[in-house]
This record gives C-alpha cells, sequence and structure tokens, in this order.
C-alpha cells in the first residue's frame, strides 16, 4: 500500500514506530510478540539450537515441565502463519513477521510457529563485518594457517574413500588421494545422497530426500538509488503474500507478484543515497536449477516485474547489462552441486522439522558433516556453530578434550 514501516534492534524504538504506523493496540500486541518470540528462544537455544542432535525426548527432558508448558501455549504444530494471526491484527504486520520463515528458506504457510524465536536472535544485534562477508572466511583461513592448517584452493575433491567400514580419506580431481582418520563434509548433504563423492558413502545421510528449502533469483548491482532513502536492509512486500509461496513451493515456478529484498551493502552512511551503490536484490525462487525449470524468457519477465514493483513503490534503480549480474537458481545449483540450488538446505517444513536435518556425526566412522545444510540450520551464524559441532564430534571421537566455550558464537546475525 506504500506504507513503511522501520524496525530497529531497539523493541521499544520499534514499539513507537508500529505505534505510528498502525495503532497503539498494535504496538502493544507488538510488545507481546517479543515477549513470546523471548521466551521461545530462551526455551530452545539449548535443547534445540546449540545441541549436537536433539530429538523430541531430549528436547521434553532438558525443558521440564515449566518449559514445555510455556513451548504448549505457543502451539508448536501451528505454523508460523497462524501465530502471526493469533499475534497480530494488522494484515501487514502479520505479512512482516512471517517473512522470517524465509530466513531457512520456507513458507511461512508451511513452517513451524517456534520459527518466531528468529525474531529475538534478529534484536539481539544484527551485525555488520568490516571488509564484507569475504573477510570472515579470509580471517579464518588465516588464523588457521597461523595454527598449521594447509588450504588446497581451487582443488575439487571427486571422491571420499572408505576402507573396512570407515573413512580413509579423500581423492581429488587430480587424481592424488590425500589420507584421513576424518573428513569433515562443508557441501550440501545431498551430495552425500546422491553419491557424487561415491556410492560407498551414501549412507552417510538419509536415503529419503527431503523437500527442498528456496533457492533466489538475484541481481548484484551498482547504480543510483532514487526516491526512498535505504537502509541496509529493506523488504519490499506485494499485497498478495501467500500467491509468492504457492507459486514457488505448489507450482515450482517463479513469483508472479513478488516480494524483493534489497540489500544497500554501502548503507548506512558509506555513501550519499543520490550516488551509486552496491545493492543486492533478491527474490524467492524455486530450487530446480537441476532440472533446467525456469526458461530465459520466465527469468526476464521476473526480473521486469521485480524491478517495476520497486519503481511502484517509489525505489527507482538505474540497470543497464553493464552494472547488474544475475544469477539464477541453476547457477546455484552448479555452485552447490545436488542442491538445485536450494539456498538452505532442507526446507523446515512442519514441527518436525526441527529435529530432521543431518547432525554433525554420520553412521560412517570418521565421517563429519558441518554447513547450512545440517542441524542447527542455514546462516553464516548457525554454519559458523555446525562446524563447532562437527569438530567436537571429531574430537570426542578421538578422546580429545572439548576446547569451544559455549558463548564463541553467541550475538546476532550476520549480515552481508
Amino acid at each position: 500500500d506504500g506504507s513503511q514501516l522501520d524496525l530497529s534492534a531497539n523493541s521499544q524504538e520499534s514499539e513507537a514506530n508500529i505505534e505510528k504506523w498502525a495503532s497503539p493496540s498494535e504496538a502493544l500486541l507488538f510488545r507481546k510478540f517479543c515477549h513470546t518470540a523471548q521466551e521461545t528462544y530462551r526455551n530452545l537455544e539449548g535443547p534445540v539450537i546449540r545441541s549436537a542432535r536433539p530429538n523430541m525426548l531430549s528436547l521434553m527432558t532438558r525443558l521440564g515441565p515449566q518449559g514445555l508448558g510455556q513451548l504448549a501455549q505457543l502451539g508448536p504444530m501451528r505454523t508460523l502463519w497462524q501465530q502471526m494471526c493469533l499475534q497480530f491484527k494488522d494484515e501487514r504486520l502479520r505479512q512482516l513477521f512471517a517473512r522470517y520463515a524465509t530466513y531457512c528458506g520456507s513458507s511461512p504457510w508451511e513452517a513451524p510457529a517456534t520459527l518466531l524465536l528468529i525474531a529475538q536472535v534478529e534484536m539481539a544485534g544484527v551485525w555488520s563485518a568490516k571488509g564484507g562477508m569475504t573477510s570472515l572466511s579470509a580471517t579464518l583461513a588465516r588464523l588457521s594457517q597461523a595454527r598449521g592448517a594447509q588450504f588446497r584452493f581451487n582443488t575439487p575433491c571427486s571422491q571420499i574413500l572408505q576402507r573396512q567400514g570407515r573413512v580413509a580419506g579423500v581423492r581429488l580431481s587430480t587424481g592424488e588421494e590425500i589420507p584421513a582418520d576424518a573428513v569433515v563434509f562443508n557441501g550440501d548433504a545431498s551430495a552425500l545422497r546422491e553419491g557424487l563423492l561415491s556410492h560407498e558413502v551414501r549412507s552417510a545421510v538419509p536415503a529419503k530426500a527431503p523437500p527442498r528449502s528456496l533457492s533466489a533469483l538475484t541481481w548484484s548491482v551498482h547504480a543510483k538509488a532514487q526516491g526512498v532513502a535505504l537502509d541496509r536492509h529493506n523488504v519490499f512486500f506485494h499485497d498478495d503474500y501467500s500467491s509468492e509461496f504457492e507459486d514457488i513451493f505448489k507450482r515450482q515456478r517463479l513469483p508472479q507478484r513478488p516480494t524483493v529484498y534489497v540489500c544497500a551493502q554501502d548503507q548506512p552512511g558509506q555513501v550519499l543515497q543520490n550516488e551509486p551503490q552496491r545493492l543486492l536484490c533478491l527474490v524467492n525462487a524455486p530450487a530446480v536449477g537441476d532440472v533446467n525449470g525456469l526458461s530465459e524468457e520466465a527469468l526476464a519477465q521476473c526480473q521486469t516485474e521485480s524491478f517495476q514493483h520497486l519503481e511502484r513503490l517509489g525505489l527507482k534503480l538505474e540497470i543497464t547489462p553493464f552494472n547488474c549480474v544475475r544469477t539464477s537458481p541453476a547457477e546455484f545449483h552448479h555452485r552447490f552441486p545436488a542442491s538445485g540450488g536450494a539456498l538452505y538446505g532442507q526446507a523446515t517444513h512442519g514441527w518436525t522439522s526441527l529435529f530432521s536435518r543431518p547432525g554433525s556425526k554420520t553412521p560412517l566412522p570418521g565421517l563429519f558433516l558441518a554447513g547450512g545444510s545440517v542441524h542447527p540450520g542455514p546462516g553464516v551464524p548457525m554454519a559458523a556453530m555446525s562446524g563447532r559441532l562437527a569438530a567436537e564430534a571429531l574430537m570426542a571421537s578421538h578422546g580429545l578434550t572439548n576446547r569451544f566455550p559455549q558463548t564463541a558464537t553467541s550475538g546476532g546475525t550476520s549480515t552481508p
């Protein structure tokens, strides 16, 4: 409808903005929503998020009667959309906070209500790395090399070797074999299931393929942004919200009425609003990159509709073939084999999905998993946590002491 709401990490500031934008009653509902999100996060952080391999029994045991009672009030079998309809009366706020399902690559109409805990994580702080996201990997590489690690860049691995029922190393595309007592696989778990790293290790993950999460159609742009003063993170919603997810998950096609996310990477304050700036524009898409499910005509049509939608809401971008690079699900699939372009592993649909991701320790001795397709889930903070869980499991298998402090990955969400 052209209205604009600013949210911040300060819940009181956001509450005041909602009161002006919607009504005092919706602001009060937002306060209650924040409390619900905080309690949900407090109850699930230890038993689920930081647990190596959570299940329903371990959750019930660790929560105790009080925690189970609080979780029951939330209604874990509700969908996130159903929960938002109970939390808010304003359709726009339901739409806004149901968007948290997409943080896990899922539909608000199928994701469990417990995903509202993401609101608490986000309000705890959203961090921006100096030098961009790549500075994180560069820093990790430098610290690892200082401690004796060796990196082999641009060297594909063709096979995980197995001998006498356990991992024995890896074979590179050059034919070179590197012996190892343990291997940590950081790719999409689907690659193991499909036998891309040898049929002998397919049993390391469940045989049944879970439903894929969202992919994306993205545009990396360097252009002037006129008409709207962009913040770092900006979401331009469509009025027909459910059609976006029906198109993607049911019809396996690009949304005809897409919501567009715009990350203004030079904001706040690195460049003036009337100067060219770095922008990442993103539209959710089906993970069909392995079956050539999206024609060039469909991609072009979605691009036209997406930028026309931005313009209708006041944002004018000067897009040319020379200042814009498009990435489709097929290209994401090429980067992450066996994924179909899914960017978040499996979809988090249904309340049992909290327990269905592969854990860090596999049935194959010596093989461990990390990354966004395994527990605890997608996103840089979660993927980093999965790496720590894999390291802890590897060390435990060799009788080594855990040296990782529990506060190592505390904090909020990282940003591009």
